[in-house]
């Protein structure tokens, strides 16, 4: 997969950008030739992709933002303006402030110690 594309209408445009900043520790980067576009550079790396039968709702695409502290990860995103939607035995699900669905998990990849972005004082609003 090459692009996560987040698409976003306008009136909620700023906060889900700045949501997502904060949400991947990334850097927004204005786009060179597209200025609707705006990069989040050096996000979480993505380590799958996985095909999801739903029981109901429409179809869409969802993140899942892997920790190895979800109730601190999920602290962290409410104060950056998710919300919970729902609790799962082994995940969390939460809305960002455009209204889109998206998971906390559990650590549990081979290499999360080698990928994950320490959360510090830097990663916050």
């Amino acid at each position: 997969m090459r692009t996560v594309v987040l698409d976003f209408a306008p009136e909620v445009h700023d906060r889900a950008r700045d949501f997502w900043r904060i949400a991947l520790q990334a850097e927004a980067r204005q786009g060179t030739n597209h200025p609707e576009y705006q990069l989040l550079e050096h996000p979480a790396a993505l380590a799958e992709v996985v095909v999801q039968r739903l029981g109901e709702g429409p179809s869409r695409i969802h993140l899942d933002i892997e920790t190895d502290d979800p109730p601190a990860e999920i602290a962290r995103l409410v104060a950056a303006g998710a919300t919970l939607a729902r609790r799962h035995e082994e995940w969390t699900v939460l809305r960002d402030p455009a209204g889109l669905l998206f998971c906390v998990v559990p650590a549990d990849s081979a290499d999360f110690g080698e990928l994950a972005h320490p959360v510090g004082p830097e990663a916050g609003p």
